[in-house]
């Protein structure tokens, strides 16, 4: 890091030259096939429990009307939009991550853009150029608490929801670019939203519906921030590296402040983001992937003994303990954070790209034939993928069969990343599904072609005004 700067400084300057200079096109279109990304999997999740809890309580807030909701109703203030977005982008757990760090970056930063850009009359641009610095400062965050030799996030493994901690900041970001908020107002709002970020891991281990609003808040954080900063509240200049600073706070001697900084604004992680193929926890995905194989090849739930799914060991709290929880889940939101049920929806036979929503419904999760085969899943440790974690989150299903035979089918690469990417047609289809629990085809093509149409100067006013309705 160079001397006399501090972290915050450097962030909101490379902000500060992405706002005037704007993106590449080709990370501005990388994004927006983010926000397509999102907005399918917001539109999904409208009628989930825990948005319809958020909407509840944010429809007695009041205030301007100045940005759409997602699935319909009134408009409302760009921060309180933001909350309702980021809940609904992270209900579902279909949204993208980074790796390693482990982070959901686009379910807060691409809400809080899109509230933000619409109540300032924002343009496609603007937006793409503000949502893509937002998800680079939360990913780079992230990697300032991932501990190399531990091959593992401090955030994660101190419990902590980075995506949300990290999310806070990089929202503000966003929303401070989009504000016109120069060098120093979009430092300041880092400064504030540093102090916003929260999360706690739990409800993966032992159930409870509250990360699913993670993201909304981190959204809302982020927009409260900058509006703050906007109007003369202030921050920390050493928020981030200080001894009383976000990132020693959160991860303490195990931080790498210079990994927050490192290449900054000419080395970029948003192109390596993972898109889901799956709605679940990202940690199941290869055990999927293993166990759709077996499919492919024969393999039927009547034809297994017991399986076997290997994994990396810090995997294992989230999606294989408590055993019991996780062999019979509490419901089909659990059901997705769960090693067992997970493996035996795919054998068992899924819907979307393998594993659909269907396939995490309460009453799924309730299906006898899943929870036969869940019962008959051990989770253990395994060597090879602690090698490869968390570059990737890989996973080996081993099965003895009823005759005798034993199986084994290894995944070392995840679906939707650089190495094992989603093709445009999947990730239409993705889209297309997601889509249809709110659209027709029809008027879900509207909103991929104004969403593409982003980085050509598209409308953020028209593209809301299709998922609004």
């Amino acid at each position: 890091m160079t001397a006399g700067q501090t972290v915050s400084g450097r962030l909101a300057s490379a902000a500060a030259a992405v706002a005037r200079d704007g993106l590449s096109g080709e990370l501005r279109h990388d994004v927006a096939r983010r926000v397509l990304d999102v907005l399918g999997n917001s539109l999904a999740a409208v009628d989930q429990p825990a948005a319809r809890a958020v909407s509840t309580v944010v429809a007695a807030w009041g205030g301007a009307g100045q940005a759409t909701v997602i699935g319909g109703g009134p408009r409302l203030p760009a921060a309180t939009a933001a909350l309702v977005g980021g809940t609904l982008a992270h209900s579902l757990d279909f949204d993208d991550t980074h790796l390693p760090s482990v982070l959901h970056p686009s379910s807060s930063v691409v809400p809080a853009a899109l509230a933000v850009a619409e109540a300032t009359g924002g343009t496609g641009h603007a937006l793409l150029d503000a949502a893509g610095m937002g998800i680079e400062v939360t990913v780079r965050l992230g990697m300032g608490g991932y501990d190399r030799r531990l091959g593992n996030s401090v955030f994660f493994d101190r419990g902590q929801h980075a995506t949300s901690i990290c999310g806070a900041v990089g929202s503000a970001v966003a929303a401070a670019m989009l504000m016109g908020l120069d060098e120093k107002g979009i430092a300041d709002a880092i400064g504030i939203a540093a102090s916003m970020g929260a999360g706690l891991l739990e409800a993966n281990r032992t159930g409870g519906t509250v990360k699913r609003m993670h993201c909304g808040w981190a959204a809302h954080s982020g927009v409260v921030a900058a509006e703050l900063a906007r109007s003369g509240l202030t921050g920390p200049p050493t928020v981030i590296e200080g001894r009383f600073g976000f990132l020693h706070a959160f991860c303490g001697d195990q931080a790498d402040v210079d990994a927050v900084v490192a290449g900054l604004g000419v080395e970029w992680e948003l192109p390596g983001i993972f898109f889901k193929p799956y709605p679940c926890n990202h940690f199941t995905h290869a055990g999927i992937d293993a166990a759709l194989r077996l499919r492919a090849d024969g393999v039927t739930p009547d034809d297994v003994v017991e399986l076997e799914l290997g994994v990396p060991t810090p995997v294992l709290r989230t999606i294989a303990e408590p055993p019991e929880a996780k062999a019979r889940p509490e419901s089909g939101y659990h059901a997705a954070f769960s090693g067992p049920f997970t493996v035996a929806s795919a054998l068992v036979g899924g819907g979307g790209l393998g594993v659909g929503h269907e396939d995490f419904t309460d009453e799924a999760s309730r299906d006898e034939r899943r929870l036969a085969l869940a019962a008959k899943v051990r989770c253990v440790p395994d060597a090879r993928c602690d090698e490869i974690f968390p570059n990737q989150f890989p996973a080996v299903v081993r099965a003895l069969l009823r005759d005798g035979s034993r199986r084994e089918v290894r995944v070392d690469v995840n679906r939707g990343g650089p190495g094992n990417p989603l093709s445009a047609d999947e990730l239409a289809q993705k889209f297309r599904t997601n889509a249809s629990h709110r659209l027709d085809g029809a008027d879900a093509a509207k909103v991929a072609e104004a969403a593409y149409a982003l980085p050509t100067g598209g409308s953020v006013s028209r593209l809301m005004s299709l998922v609004g309705s």
